[in-house]
């Protein structure tokens, strides 16, 4: 079913409010998890002279931003959640810009990377395309969109009080590929584990400069 305006202002708010309510657990459970598999694989297929300016799309608390801005690089956060933006600028030190995902308003041509860790799933099917086209622009020509996700069979709904679309790989390619990326890496996390408990899915695209198919 399409969804209406309506439709997609409660999906953005109720997840974001879900968040906002368990912010200091959400933190006290995330802050610790090792992701730098995820960080160092966007980063090695980034091209060009460093500091990288980097945009961490969902940067809840802030975790990532912090390993970001030890590197050296220049990274800003986005995040819809109030409290996490405001954990985000404390932790991190870094300039953080509250937005809704399904309401963007990015820079162009800005950006060498964009790390989307465990947050583009939580935009509908529907609007999906439209916020890829979106990343794709604020991207510099050949810069790099990391995206994980829990992978499913294309089911989408809502789970423990937000909203999330589980695609498949098959189906994330389409996605990315009609907004105008091209596949570098794709990688099932944790590693070592059997299929059945690897719930991530990782990938890393680059922007193509031909744009997105009409």
């Amino acid at each position: 079913m399409k969804q209406t305006p309506q439709d997609l202002e409660k999906i953005a708010a109720f997840t974001l409010e879900d968040y906002d309510r368990r912010a200091e657990d959400f933190w006290e459970g995330t802050r610790g998890h090792d992701v730098s598999q995820n960080v160092a694989t966007m980063l090695q297929y980034i091209e060009g002279e460093r500091p990288f300016r980097l945009l961490d799309f969902g940067c809840g608390p802030g975790r990532d931003l912090m390993v970001f801005a030890k590197l050296g690089h220049i990274a800003i956060g986005l995040e819809g959640a109030p409290r996490f933006a405001a954990m985000a600028r404390a932790h991190s030190g870094c300039e953080v810009w509250r937005q809704d995902f399904l309401k963007l308003d990015l820079p162009e041509n800005h950006f060498d990377g964009v790390f989307a860790n465990a947050t583009l799933f939580h935009v509908p099917s529907q609007e999906l395309p439209r916020v890829l086209l979106e990343l794709h622009a604020c991207l510099k020509p050949g810069g790099v969109l990391f995206s994980s996700n829990p992978h499913g069979r294309n089911e989408e709904g809502w789970s423990r009080g937000s909203y999330g679309a589980y695609h498949d790989l098959e189906a994330w390619r389409r996605y990315l590929s009609a907004a105008g990326f091209a596949e570098l890496t794709h990688y099932y996390r944790p590693t070592g584990q059997p299929r059945e408990r690897q719930p991530w899915l990782a990938s890393v695209w680059r922007r193509e400069a031909r744009g997105p198919r009409p």
